[in-house]
């Protein structure tokens, strides 16, 4: 809802957790008129000092503005938290976590009680929220419009990506980009176990695996091409066949430490698996196929 051209938008942040107190904050100080609730009233009374308007209930909250945002624990919370108010002509922006296909069936139960949708992966922790050079940002997926229509105001708190019509585009590439940041976070895991009995410092060790994951960064954009093209020969520099031909090593190395091979064992079978249906020449883009069902 926009007063004038020398205003800012007005509006509505149903759910003050960790995530949504800094959201609000952040509107507060870029001066927006913001109207909250939490479950917990307590919670919205240093906010209330900062300039919030706090409603008594999560109804009143909503009928406050038209934009609302719901920054809740889960799914089900955000059926809760909104059933029985009137949605009739707002703008829902959800930024709850949750699966796709709970995103779609979300932005349909919006639709049939009148209001626009708009879903949110955010791909931040609180206290990069605010900050521009923490590079915090979100992922939106939903109605068009409504995103066109309140852009400027989403993009305060972090930088805003479009990712399609789809509702579940968002939580989609939220839990893509999550779930290759916990691979990483396996294969570091893996290596410090390593040394872990060892004369080495982890310190030491830190910056020289950051620093080979980074230059390992890259090649997710080889990966996508051979996707797309089909080919999974292209560019390759190390083939499937000599990759699998060294896994011994790994895993031996692990063994001699007294270290688990669980955190590799599952994607080198992948590797194996692939091998044997003789695509040996190939790179590891086709590991991902025998993932898909």
């Amino acid at each position: 809802m926009k007063q004038t051209s020398d205003e800012k938008t007005s509006l509505t942040l149903l759910g003050l957790g960790a995530m949504g107190t800094a959201l609000a904050r952040t509107w507060l100080a870029a001066g927006h008129p913001l109207t909250v609730w939490n479950r917990t009233p307590a919670r919205a009374a240093e906010l209330a000092l900062e300039g919030a308007t706090v409603a008594r209930s999560a109804a009143e909250a909503v009928a406050a503005n038209t934009l609302v945002v719901v920054c809740l624990l889960d799914d089900a919370s955000v059926g809760e938290v909104l059933d029985g108010t009137d949605l009739t002509g707002r703008d829902l922006v959800d930024l709850t976590t949750g699966t796709p296909d709970r995103a779609r069936a979300r932005a349909a139960w919006a639709r049939e009680r009148g209001a626009r949708h708009l879903d949110g992966g955010i791909m931040a922790v609180p206290p990069m929220i605010g900050v521009p050079e923490a590079g915090a940002y979100v992922f939106y997926s939903g109605s068009r419009e409504l995103f066109e229509a309140h852009r400027e105001t989403l993009a305060v708190p972090a930088g805003t990506t479009y990712v399609g019509e789809d509702a579940g585009f968002a939580a989609l590439h939220d839990v893509a980009l999550l779930s290759a940041m916990y691979g990483m976070f396996a294969g570091a895991a893996h290596a410090f176990a390593l040394i872990r009995k060892e004369d080495i410092d982890p310190a030491a060790l830190a910056p020289l695996l950051a620093d080979w994951l980074v230059a390992m960064a890259p090649a997710v954009h080889q990966t996508a091409d051979q996707l797309r093209s089909g080919d999974y020969t292209k560019g390759v520099v190390s083939n499937l066949a000599m990759q699998v031909a060294g896994t011994p090593t790994f895993l031996s190395t692990a063994e001699q430490q007294g270290v688990s091979p669980e955190l590799l064992t599952p994607y080198f079978e992948l590797m194996r698996r692939r091998l044997a249906e003789g695509s040996g020449e190939e790179d590891l883009t086709g590991v991902i196929d025998l993932l898909v069902h």
